[in-house]
This record gives structure tokens, sequence and C-alpha cells, in this order.
């Protein structure tokens, strides 16, 4: 099987033609919405970064903005019509989940984001990207992602092709193990924030899981 090539057409199809399109800007308005709702109540201030790992046509950026015009935000993607496209215009850079670590930030970001794309990468990769998450993680990280515990043959469509179907408690280890602390929705905090969350805030499994 030929690689997948995140070109034009690509994002046409998915995005735009009606036939296919499952990514719908109110869709999208919404996760914003949420994402930037609740990295600002646990912040206790507004949100001044974000980064978007995995951004495809950096979606987000345009929403983000609308909510907070002076935001700083990143957009990496692997995708070189997605950075040759809107690099200028919405920030896009090359680069990957497993190839972040070889970036260097001046300071972590308030809220990392990773929607819809985790479960493309490769688990060699994966891991590969969690080392530098503790170091991203300046506030909050949202990731929106599918696993082997979905459903697949009810209500789940888009792009199957490459998807890697990890258990949800495999990914969930894997973050805890970074050091990050659940709060439910798919939403962490980094362990300097995580003092400020309250027992019923966090995942059964966090609260299970913090010291006394």
């Amino acid at each position: 099987m030929t690689a997948k090539e995140y070109d034009r057409s690509y994002f046409r199809k998915w995005y735009r033609d009606p036939r296919n399109r499952i990514v719908r800007r109110a869709g999208v308005a919404r996760k914003v919405a949420m994402a930037v709702g609740v990295a600002e109540h646990l912040l206790g201030r507004p949100v001044a970064s974000v980064l978007d790992v995995g951004c495809g046509e950096a979606a987000w950026f345009p929403l983000l903005r609308a909510l907070r015009p002076r935001l700083r935000y990143l957009g990496l993607d692997t995708s070189d019509y997605a950075v040759r496209r809107f690099g200028r215009s919405r920030n896009v850079r090359r680069g990957s989940w497993g190839g972040v670590a070889e970036l260097r930030f001046d300071e972590p970001f308030d809220l990392v984001v990773c929607s819809d794309a985790l479960h493309y990468v490769p688990t060699r990769e994966f891991v590969r990207g969690l080392e530098s998450l503790p170091e991203l993680i300046g506030g909050v990280a949202y990731f929106d992602f599918l696993s082997f515990d979905d459903d697949l043959e009810t209500g789940i469509e888009g792009d199957l092709v490459g998807l890697k179907m990890r258990r949800a408690s495999w990914y969930r280890r894997k973050f805890r193990e970074a050091g990050l602390v659940e709060c439910g929705l798919g939403f962490w905090v980094a362990p300097d924030l995580a003092p400020r969350i309250t027992a019923f805030e966090r995942a059964p499994e966090a609260r299970r899981r913090r010291p006394r």
C-alpha cells in the first residue's frame, strides 16, 4: 500500500467535499471553545499560547484568534502542502508528534492540542514524542483521537486508512507515565498545575494514584 499523502486533494476531500466531509467548522468551533474554556479555568487567566501538533490546515487558528486576538499560535504538521499554504498566514511549521523533541521553544505553551491525529501515529513515534511533553505543556493538554475501544462499525466515519487502534487504557498509562494528570474529556494537566485540581475534577484513576 502506498503511503498516504496529506496534500491539497486530501484536505479538500475530508474537509470541504460535501460527499465525504467529516470535519465541519461548527464542530471544530465547539472543540476550540471547550479547550480554551477548560484551560483558562484551570490556569486562572486567559490562554496566551497554543501549540497545535498535527494541525493540518490549522483550522483551529482563526477560531482561537477570534476568541483571543493576541494569542500566540504555532501549528506543526508533516504535510508539505499545509506548510506551504498556511505557513505564513497561520504560522504552520513542518513537524510531527515524534519529532517535536527536536524543536526548541523559548517557553512552554498554555495549551497543547493534538486533535484527530494520534490514532495515525506509529507506536514507536508516539512513545518518542511523550518524552518532551512535560517541557511543552505549561498548563493544559487536549488530546482527541480514536482508540480500539471505540466502535468503528457504528457512527465512526472518515479516513480509516492507517489507523493505529490501541487501547484507551494504553494511552492513559503512557500519559501518566509522562507525568500528566487526567481531568476527563481528553484533558490532561502538567504536574505543576495538578495541585490546583480538585479531587472531583480528576479522573478516577488519577484520584486513586494521587500521593497522600
